[in-house]
Order: C-alpha cells, then structure tokens, then sequence
C-alpha cells in the first residue's frame, strides 16, 4: 500500500466526513492494526485507522489503543461504519480462507460497496509468519456506476525461505486454491512460473531476487500483464495485473 496507493493514504478527508484505513480481522491481539497505522502514517499522520473483530473479546484487546484517529470496533464484513464514515483501504488477511468457494464473491461484493470511489481491498492469505502470501486486489472504480472489480493478483515473498512458484500455492486465496488444476487460469499461469524460473536458472547465481524479476520479465514477455516496477519486484511483490 505503501509502494502504490499514496494518493489514496495521503488523501484529505472533507469536514464532515471520515475515509478509514481498515484492518478486518486482525486476530486475537491488535498488533498488524497498530503496525499498519505506525507505517501507514509516514505518509498522512492523521489517517484514520479502524481494526475490526467478530470476536468481543478481541475487540477489548484493542479498545486500550485507542485514540483520536484509532479505533477498534465490533464487526464483520458489513462494517461497523457510522454515519459520513467510509473505507478508503482494507486489509483483510486470513478471513475468507475458512469460507466454501462459492461464499467468496458476496463478500467481496459486500465490502468493495462499504469504499470510497477509487479505494482498494486486499484480500488474502498467508503463511503463519506472514513472509509468503498471496491477495486478491480488488478496487472500487473511481467512475459511475463505481463497480467493483479485480484489478489483479499479488504474490509476495521477503526470500527468507527461499523462492520457487510453488512455495505459493499453500496460500492461494480462496478463489484459487481449489483451482491448480490443468484448465484453470491459475494453474496455467503457476505452470508458466514455474517454466520461466527454470528459463532463468543462471540467474539464481545473482541471489534469489534476481531470478524473481528475471522471471517476472519473462511472465511479461509471454502475455501476461506483470508489474515490472523494480520497487515491486526487488522487495518480492509479484502483480499480475487484470485491468
């Protein structure tokens, strides 16, 4: 979010209105909610944040951080929104993994509608360490009628276990996780990864990184709309563009 959505973080709220950074279900204690306002707000100091729980009790946990732009509220995928109150950034990790496939879309219908015009969701799932996952990025359009739609799909790795193509697919969302198989658009593009890093081998002699942006070029090169921004793709983000 950092990387690519300034506007979006640095944006000024009108008098009457609040667009929040959300974090929806950030687990038993609020830590990725306060790490993400601390970083969050390198670039807009008073950008309002909201960690969201099912749970009362995880609620609670939060409740003693609270602050004139922080806050924690009880809920679930129909936000605990007031009145002239929006999203303007969701950060939703580890939710939807425990839903059937076919529950998936409503709520990502559900919670692109909850956005300001132009504001972005990203759904995802990751290790239990949080150094391989993979999102959904899904934007409300900034034009009538606002749709919601799915820009893309980001894989990220820091490199500390190393890297190949399938060290994702334990962490596929869950649109995709079901789907690594032959005739599936997901199993099509790993099966293409996996053939561009074993083109690139040569490159892993450079280090790990070098051999991931080697092989995201040749993603490219072989049709498919990769994100070749180097402060992507030297930190390990992976964008596979749709729109």
């Amino acid at each position: 979010m950092l990387l690519t959505e300034g506007s979006l973080i640095r944006m000024q709220d009108p008098p009457d209105q609040r667009s929040f950074y959300i974090d929806l279900g950030y687990g038993f204690e609020p830590f990725t909610t306060l790490e993400s306002a601390q970083r969050l707000r390198k670039q807009n100091p008073n950008l309002p944040v909201l960690g969201v729980e099912i749970d009362p009790e995880r609620v609670a946990m939060g409740k003693p951080f609270e602050d004139e732009n922080t806050f924690f509220r009880l809920g679930g995928f129909n936000l605990p929104l007031q009145q002239g109150e929006s999203a303007r950034l969701i950060r939703a990790f580890n939710v939807l993994r425990q839903y059937e496939e076919s529950e998936w879309a409503a709520p990502i219908e559900q919670l692109g509608q909850q956005m300001i015009p132009g504001g972005m969701l990203l759904e995802g799932t990751s290790n239990p360490y949080g150094s391989v996952w993979t999102a959904n990025v899904i934007r409300r359009s900034a034009i009538p009628p606002y749709p919601v739609i799915r820009e893309g799909f980001l894989f990220s790795t820091n490199f500390h276990t190393g890297f190949e193509p399938d060290l994702f697919q334990p962490v596929l969302t869950k649109n995709y996780i079901h789907r690594m198989v032959p005739g599936e658009e997901i199993y099509s593009f790993m099966e293409r990864w996996k053939a561009a890093c074993r083109n690139q081998a040569p490159m892993r002699s450079f280090g790990l990184r070098s051999l991931f942006v080697a092989s995201a070029k040749e993603l490219r090169n072989a049709g498919y709309k990769i994100d070749l921004r180097p402060q992507l793709l030297r930190r390990g983000y992976l964008y596979w563009r749709f729109a």
